[in-house]
């Protein structure tokens, strides 16, 4: 039996780069003494071991329960989560590792815009439509769903030449930009995403429900996760200005548009230098997009001396996750 509580996160490439970025962004820095092991700590998570693993084998670890939580794509997730209910996902969207599963057919094939055409190439054909994928429990899924007459290829190498050497018709495979695509003459089609995917912080169910130190470094993970993702599209705006009181101020500030802050602004008395005593300085969030908008509402009902900040993190009083999760908890007693 062992005692620590463990995340899995990527062990290699682009996704492990930006796993390990994000929980720094969090103020959960890495502590990893030896780079050359597979194994470090979060010093501001005590009892929390963290392990480097293959995005496939991260999300078998937490299936089986040798692993509490894992942060992985949603794709790999969905291709070899099962469907006994063993993970549990607690937050479904960090942000970052956006791809999509899609299909992809050859430039040659003209007559083909969308997946029901599909249906045709094949009649075309005369057999079922070779696919070439590393997601065969995706890309199957999918075409039975869509009624298409297909086989399943498995393949482990590059995909896109599948189809250029007669391996196969079609390939099923990850797409972000869609050049590598273009470079070997192939293309999306438009209805044809099989399974939008990002990076996803899943649990094991069981440990959630037996293991209370795992249910508080849940809430933990999901506290500055939703505050971090939270805080990303705002700013912090400080301002100064001369009015009667609070309550005048925050009824010019209501009247505007774009400034009146996540519930309203906070207004607060300046001891001004000169003994003045109408002067007040107020602070609100607003949304990035619409920075510009709010400093010309505040000088056009005389906002001075504004002074704009990053905002870091922005907590609620419970983080919604966490009671979601919670509550898929309970319902699957």
């Amino acid at each position: 039996m062992r005692t620590d509580l463990r995340l899995s996160i990527p062990s290699k490439g682009r996704l492990a780069e930006e796993t390990i970025e994000f929980l720094k962004a969090c103020g959960m820095d890495i502590y990893k003494p030896n780079p050359r092991q597979y194994e470090a700590t979060i010093p501001s998570i005590p009892g929390l071991t963290v392990l480097f693993q293959r995005p496939t084998d991260i999300v078998i670890s937490v299936r089986n329960g040798s692993v509490d939580f894992g942060i992985t794509g949603l794709d790999v997730l969905e291709e070899h989560r099962g469907e006994n209910g063993d993970i549990l996902i607690l937050h479904e969207a960090l942000g970052y590792g956006k791809c999509a599963l899609a299909l992809a057919v050859p430039e040659s094939w003209s007559s083909v815009e969308s997946v029901a055409d599909l249906r045709t190439e094949s009649e075309i054909l005369g057999r079922p439509i070779r696919v070439a994928t590393k997601f065969p429990e995706l890309t199957a899924r999918f075409l039975k769903a869509n009624g298409i007459p297909f086989s399943i290829v498995s393949a482990e190498g590059t995909l896109e030449i599948a189809p250029a050497i007669g391996y196969a018709d079609m390939i099923s495979d990850l797409v972000s930009s869609g050049q590598t695509l273009r470079d070997n003459r192939l293309r999306p089609l438009a209805d044809g995403v099989v399974q939008p995917s990002q990076s996803v912080l899943v649990a094991n169910s069981a440990a959630l429900k037996t293991n209370p130190k795992a249910l508080a470094v849940a809430r933990q993970l999901l506290e500055f996760f939703e505050a971090y993702l939270r805080a990303q599209n705002n700013m912090s705006i400080f301002a100064n200005m001369r009015g009667e009181n609070p309550e005048a101020i925050a009824a010019r500030i209501f009247a505007q548009t774009t400034i009146s802050g996540l519930n309203g602004p906070t207004v607060s008395k300046i001891i001004h230098r000169n003994g003045d005593p109408n002067w007040y300085a107020l602070h609100i969030i607003v949304h990035r997009n619409e920075l510009f908008a709010a400093i010309s509402e505040l000088r056009a009902i005389g906002g001075s001396g504004v002074v704009v900040a990053p905002v870091t993190y922005i907590f609620e009083e419970e983080p919604p996750r966490y009671k979601a999760m919670l509550d898929a908890l309970r319902a699957s007693v």
